[in-house]
């Protein structure tokens, strides 16, 4: 009987369990406890499903001890062999910048850029609603943050995931687990998030504007539009051409009329394939060292910060225009302005029509909403640029 305890007793001093209730072992106990709320939450709660359960699953198995998940490469001279974690081998297409780009191609086979080309005040509206990105920028500043932390973190108001993960992965990798789940976390609630602040920035009144049908956008405009926005683009930010390139390629691929085979693969299979490693390899740095900390929590609060201010840019310039123009603009459109592609626009479209059941205002926040995405590249862009040493 003694020799089986013995036994059991090896296999449990062995085992991840007894690593809980050593040193900072208990750490690790509340991010799987963490990990598990963030699979509630995405799958039971259905916040953003598709890229938070496997980051919590990510985040499940890196805080599970003694599993080499994360060892980097090791290679024996003498054998010839080498061993290496596997979610390491996933984690360098963050690294790299492999996995947000190509995310940005589906995105770009997925974009109508109509609503944008058939009212360029739109262009004004998305660059509005980067405040929160350079607000928040200033205020981890204030924090004690470096300059480069500070960068990544203010991309989180731009609700755009793949954009944040990029500039964290280039900027601020020890951090880019929290910049991931708060980006995420944010867009997953806009429904929830802007009403408020729609409301209190607007009337009644502007909140029940009809707008004009918007014109019909040639064929040809559509396929100069990508073209010509890459180039400029990214000759002006050359660091932007990771995402504005893709984004761009992407949409190229939808709108030309002759890659309808390689629109569809980008738009589904590949961005379907994607999103597992990305949400994996995002998931496996949140690991005790590096998320339970007093950084953590400034950077969620922070990103919602950002994300406020960047909805407030928005609607303070669509009150703006819509006094300007006497009253033809409807200001709630500015609110779409952050690129979380259609959500925001979607939640334009169910204020506006609380208060006029006969407004359609979905497609004139696209306009806004399709300018923020490639203005939080842009704005990601820059501080790439300008802090990426």
């Amino acid at each position: 009987m003694s020799f089986f305890i013995d036994v059991l007793g090896e296999i449990f001093g062995s085992s991840g369990f007894a690593y809980f209730f050593v040193g900072d072992g208990w750490k690790n106990a509340v991010m799987i406890a963490i990990a598990c709320l963030l699979l509630y939450m995405g799958i039971v709660k259905k916040f953003e499903p598709l890229l938070l359960v496997p980051i919590a699953f990510g985040m499940l198995l890196a805080n599970f001890p003694l599993t080499g998940l994360l060892n980097a490469p090791v290679f024996d001279e003498a054998t010839h062999s080498g061993s290496v974690g596997f979610m390491w081998v996933l984690y360098q297409g963050v690294q790299y910048a492999i996995y947000p780009s190509i995310i940005f191609m589906g995105i770009g086979a997925m974009t109508d850029f109509g609503p944008l080309l058939a009212n360029p005040i739109s262009l004004m509206l998305g660059a509005a609603a980067q405040l929160g990105i350079f607000t928040a920028f200033l205020l981890a500043l204030a924090l004690g943050f470096t300059p480069a932390e500070a960068g990544a973190i203010g991309v989180i108001g731009g609700a755009d995931g793949p954009t944040a993960i990029l500039t964290a992965s280039k900027l601020a990798p020890n951090i880019l687990p929290a910049i991931a789940i708060a980006a995420y976390s944010y867009m997953a609630l806009i429904p929830m998030i802007q009403p408020p602040i729609m409301k209190a920035m607007t009337t009644k009144k502007m909140r029940a504007t009809k707008m004009t049908q918007l014109r019909v956008v040639s064929k040809a405009e559509k396929v100069i539009f990508p073209i010509a926005v890459t180039i400029f683009v990214v000759l002006l930010i050359p660091d932007t051409a990771p995402l504005i390139g893709m984004l761009m390629l992407g949409n190229l691929f939808r709108e030309c009329g002759v890659t309808e085979r390689l629109s569809d693969t980008a738009q589904n299979a590949l961005m379907n394939i994607v999103t597992i490693p990305l949400g994996l390899s995002v998931g496996c740095k949140a690991t005790a060292e590096t998320f339970l900390t007093q950084k953590t929590l400034f950077i969620i609060v922070l990103g919602l910060i950002a994300f406020m201010l960047s909805t407030t840019g928005g609607l303070l310039l669509g009150d703006l225009l819509y006094v300007v123009t006497g009253g033809k603009i409807n200001p709630l459109i500015g609110s779409a302005g952050v690129s979380a592609v259609p959500m925001a626009a979607r939640v334009s479209q169910t204020v506006g029509q609380k208060e006029n059941p006969s407004n359609f205002l979905l497609m004139h926040a696209m306009g806004p909403n399709v300018a923020g995405v490639i203005g939080s590249a842009v704005a990601a862009g820059f501080m790439i640029k300008v802090f990426g040493g």
